[in-house]
């Protein structure tokens, strides 16, 4: 955890779903610049999390221990109870397994996450039950954002007892404060991106050689 931070803050990292466009393999733990997805993302958060949970299948489990070892922060895993019920039910186990207050949530296919724009939302949602940018095309930013571990966690829940899948169903039931794009300073233009296909990471292999990455 970043010196300059005194906030105790919870990662999330949701790696359970099965990803069809990317082949046979899991990305969670596919070679980024020589090293696996996932770490590069928990790496990030370390910067302003000091606490890391992991949400996978328990097929998954291994192989990412292995991608994490040496992490600098303690890890725990919150293991999906049935496979692949999406987004909405990783981040319902995963917060329900995280102990801090609040939680950044980051889905593990999006390397470039920006420990910045984490930092500002942690700092936007003290007093709320979350944070969450509003992206220039309407949509909201679900799986790169901060939330208050148990209301959410309750909301994801019932959320998903009511067969809505979305993560969007669990926000609107809670007092979110919504950031425009447009609002964001010093936060890089990357940071929303996801890496969804095998061509995708060959191309961002090449910019983690650069030192901007």
């Amino acid at each position: 955890m970043s010196s300059h931070s005194q906030r105790s803050l919870s990662g999330v990292v949701l790696a359970g779903g099965y990803s069809t466009r990317f082949g046979e393999d899991d990305k969670a733990v596919a070679e980024l610049a020589g090293t696996p997805m996932i770490r590069r993302v928990a790496d990030r958060l370390a910067t302003v999390c000091d606490e890391l949970v992991i949400n996978c299948r328990e097929d998954q489990r291994e192989a990412i221990e292995a991608a994490m070892v040496d992490f600098p922060e303690p890890v725990a895993f919150a293991i999906d109870p049935e496979p692949d019920r999406g987004p909405l039910a990783g981040i319902a186990v995963g917060l329900e397994t995280a102990t801090r207050e609040y939680a950044a949530v980051v889905a593990c296919d999006m390397p470039f996450v920006d420990p910045t724009l984490l930092e500002a939302l942690a700092d936007r949602t003290q007093g709320h039950d979350g944070a969450l940018v509003e992206l220039e095309d309407g949509w909201y930013q679900t799986t790169q954002a901060v939330y208050r571990t148990e209301p959410m966690a309750r909301a994801c829940a019932d959320a998903l007892e009511g067969e809505d899948g979305r993560i969007l169903a669990a926000v609107e039931d809670l007092d979110v404060v919504v950031v425009d794009e447009g609002e964001l300073e010093g936060v890089s233009g990357d940071t929303f991106e996801s890496i969804d296909t095998r061509e995708a990471l060959r191309e961002a292999a090449t910019r983690f050689e650069t030192p901007s990455h």
